[in-house]
């Protein structure tokens, strides 16, 4: 729902100051998955779906009953085809108390090779009224009546993509 007395979401040049320039890394966030306190999370405004990497999964250590099969494969980087593993729908936290979002968030498993441990799309973007700024490596969204902002990580987000080039050919 779309509040008028809500107050406007904005970047500054001062969002950016403890950042490293010239940059043009990803953000990379960590956020509450479930109980699990889950770092190297990708924001990806360009892709279609929530993505939990089984690796990742495996260490939150659910059972396998919680899981949903799935049969219906899709495009992954590069045009890849991609067969999800199942699904999962697990509660996520985002921001810190007292202003925080906390809602069920569903997870397509792949297990593929991935330094991130979770990628958020787009559907939960949404939900969440997120705005990204990738020259601040900031998200913001709204909570009641206040703007919250979660900061990237941008060490993380440089551990994730170095290496990727590296093995680039």
């Amino acid at each position: 729902m779309i509040r008028e007395d809500e107050p406007a979401i904005i970047f500054t040049n001062e969002d950016a100051r403890q950042l490293h320039h010239p940059h043009d890394d990803a953000i990379v966030i960590t956020l509450t998955i479930a109980t699990y306190t889950t770092r190297k999370v990708l924001i990806d405004n360009g892709s279609s779906a929530d993505i939990l990497y089984y690796p990742a999964f495996q260490q939150m250590r659910f059972n396998k009953e919680s899981l949903h099969p799935v049969n219906k494969p899709f495009i992954g980087f590069g045009g890849m085809k991609v067969l999800p593993v199942s699904t999962i729908s697990l509660p996520v936290m985002v921001g810190s108390y007292p202003h925080q979002v906390n809602k069920e968030v569903n997870f397509l498993i792949v297990d593929c090779s991935s330094l991130y441990n979770a990628i958020i799309g787009r559907p939960t973007l949404t939900s969440w009224r997120v705005a990204t700024s990738t020259y601040q490596l900031s998200i913001k969204f709204p909570i009641e009546y206040v703007i919250e902002e979660v900061q990237g990580d941008q060490l993380a987000a440089r551990e994730c993509y170095l290496p990727m080039l590296a093995t680039d050919g």
